[in-house]
């Protein structure tokens, strides 16, 4: 187990997403990296050509996000976290009107590491319930009869 790879992803989230530290996704990001599944389709965002303006939307969106890392494990070359993230609805750059509505959502990330840099990872969180609670997204009640 590498405890130096679940810090490296801590320390990602925090810097990237807590503090806004862009210089530190050039820093733990491989120029080359793979983010599986985050695109605005599904799709895979790769190098950080991709990864900037990607992060510059959702950062837009929720200038104020606070992630907690709650769970953190690694083996060889991987390593996985689970989190948790509260923020505000303050920003348009999701091309989604400002709604100033609290989220508080939850996800996990698998990464893997080579030569202390994330060159794979593997995002898994609750879109449709931030879109729920921005309120872009209203599910039906079931009809009770």
């Amino acid at each position: 187990m590498s405890d130096a790879n679940v810090l490296l992803l801590k320390r990602w989230f925090e810097e990237v997403w807590n503090q806004k530290r862009e210089a530190t996704i050039r820093e733990l990001f491989a120029p080359d990296g793979i983010a599986h599944g985050v695109n605005d389709q599904g799709g895979d965002i790769q190098g950080l050509a991709q990864l900037l303006p990607f992060y510059q939307r959702i950062s837009g969106a929720f200038p104020d996000m606070k992630i907690v890392i709650e769970d953190g494990f690694s083996s060889g070359d991987k390593v996985i976290v689970r989190w948790s993230a509260e923020m505000h609805h303050q920003g348009d750059t999701l091309g989604i009107a400002a709604s100033g509505r609290k989220v508080a959502i939850g996800g996990m990330t698998l990464a893997r590491i080579k030569d202390g840099k994330i060159v794979e990872a593997w995002d898994s969180w609750d879109k449709l319930g931030m879109l729920q609670q921005i309120g872009v997204v209203q599910l039906q009640q079931a009809a009770h009869g």
